[in-house]
């Protein structure tokens, strides 16, 4: 289908882990796809956490997406074969190599087509991703997204409740130390948001 004018621009949705940032993803894409977009949706190759072929929410909504490597070389040959598709979403951007090149890329690509691209705001110790902190003021459109924080004070059992801003790592249901992995792939069994007074390194 032709268009009178070709829709671009490029939109980053950030925020900690469960704060909804693939949800809102997801929700952009398929609007495209309704309104009768062609729709590619890329993740990193090693973020297999319920699917290999899919990306999945943290609430169960899922989209057929292409894995690529997570780096320049990956990203680029990726897009060079969806040149006619008119919307792209890239999900997990954090776990990409922290390539300048990346980020260039993903701008280049949003002067022609729209680019949504869903990630972290900070790591575990709660540190900006290279590769997003230098997308992050070069976007059209930023989506800060906040989740709830789940603390839960052991003097008296309350959850805390706050908006949280920071994704906690826990290690046998105790903060992650400071020179833990920076990357480890995982779900609640690892992960929990927290806001900044309740966010722990030990």
């Amino acid at each position: 289908m032709s268009r009178e004018a070709r829709d671009f621009g490029l939109t980053v949705i950030v925020g900690p882990m469960f704060s909804g940032k693939t949800t809102e993803l997801l929700r952009l894409l398929t609007r495209y796809k309704m309104a009768g977009y062609t729709v590619a949706l890329l993740k990193p190759s090693i973020d297999k956490r319920y699917s290999e072929r899919e990306v999945v929410s943290h609430d169960g909504l899922k989209m057929e997406a292409l894995a690529v490597e997570p780096n320049y070389s990956g990203l680029e040959e990726a897009l060079r074969k969806l040149e006619d598709v008119e919307v792209i979403g890239i999900d997990e951007l954090q776990f990409f190599e922290p390539d300048m090149k990346i980020v260039e890329l993903i701008l280049r690509v949003s002067l022609e087509k729209r680019v949504f691209v869903a990630a972290l705001n900070l790591d575990f110790r709660g540190e900006p991703w290279e590769v997003v902190k230098e997308l992050l003021p070069r976007a059209d459109d930023v989506v800060s997204l906040q989740a709830v924080c789940t603390y839960v004070d052991p003097k008296t059992g309350k959850r805390c409740g706050a908006p949280a801003t920071r994704t906690q790592r826990l290690i046998d249901g105790k903060p992650a130390p400071r020179d833990a992995p920076r990357i480890l792939i995982g779900g609640r069994e690892s992960y929990e948001p927290r806001c900044r007074r309740h966010h722990e390194i030990s």
